[in-house]
């Protein structure tokens, strides 16, 4: 006979449910904080590295800032879905560490592709004109160049449930079939090189979000190497 510790599968690992709290938190504080005069968005947000208001704690207090109450939903609810799994399968000092890496290659992707795209396009100009008749100094303008969000992070968690648990069915709110775990997260990784490649969807950060992936990978192919990544069967991968 087996027992089961139902209420350990019911709560929230500790870890995922801090990020969680600090999100949500972080989101309020961003509604409320401007009414006195403190644009926290700006404070914390990720600019470019030569922008005047970029600071060296952006590239991890980003991942902690939602534009909307969608973005912030559709972040918390992955974090929570893939974040509880993960970091039980790892424990929590894994499960951080994984965590803040992938937020981190995230920004670092968007540095890069702001510094070869955007950036390197306005250099040598005093003044950028706009279509509309409107013109903004360079200097402004790259200041204005910002990127919040946990994406990045998340997109790492996804390639670590897939490569985790390839098998494992995910269910699409749109798509009434399964998935398995490998193929959506492929096919994810595709269509978010697709778009960034394209410009579609210019608002939202693709490459940082592949950023994430990718660093999610290197550590996971790091950990196998050394022998220290394990599945749910506590079962160490080697290569």
């Amino acid at each position: 006979m087996h027992s089961f510790d139902t209420t350990r599968q019911l709560q929230v690992p500790p870890v995922t449910l801090n990020l969680l709290i600090i999100n949500v938190l972080c989101y309020i504080a961003q509604q409320v904080l401007p009414r006195v005069g403190i644009d926290l968005t700006s404070l914390l947000g990720l600019h470019y590295i030569t922008a005047q208001d970029f600071h060296v704690w952006q590239p991890v207090s980003y991942m902690f800032l939602h534009g909307s109450l969608t973005h912030l939903f559709f972040n918390m609810f992955a974090l929570f879905m893939f974040g509880t799994t993960i970091e039980r399968t790892w424990g929590a000092r894994r499960f951080l560490l994984f965590y803040m890496v992938c937020g981190l290659t995230a920004a670092l992707s968007q540095e890069l592709v702001w510094g070869l795209t955007t950036v390197r396009e306005v250099a040598g100009y005093e003044v950028i004109a706009f279509p509309d008749g409107s013109r903004m100094a360079t200097g402004i303008f790259i200041n204005h160049l910002l990127t919040i969000g946990a994406s990045g992070a998340v997109f790492g968690l996804l390639l670590a449930f897939g490569w985790l648990y390839p098998n494992a069915a995910i269910y699409l709110f749109f798509i009434p079939i399964p998935i398995r775990a490998k193929y959506f997260v492929i096919g994810y990784g595709v269509i978010e090189l697709l778009l960034g490649v394209a410009n579609l969807q210019s608002d939202v950060a693709h490459f940082a979000h592949l950023g994430g992936m990718l660093g999610g990978l290197v550590l996971i192919l790091l950990w196998r190497k050394q022998g220290k990544l394990y599945n749910a069967f506590g079962e160490s991968y080697r290569s």
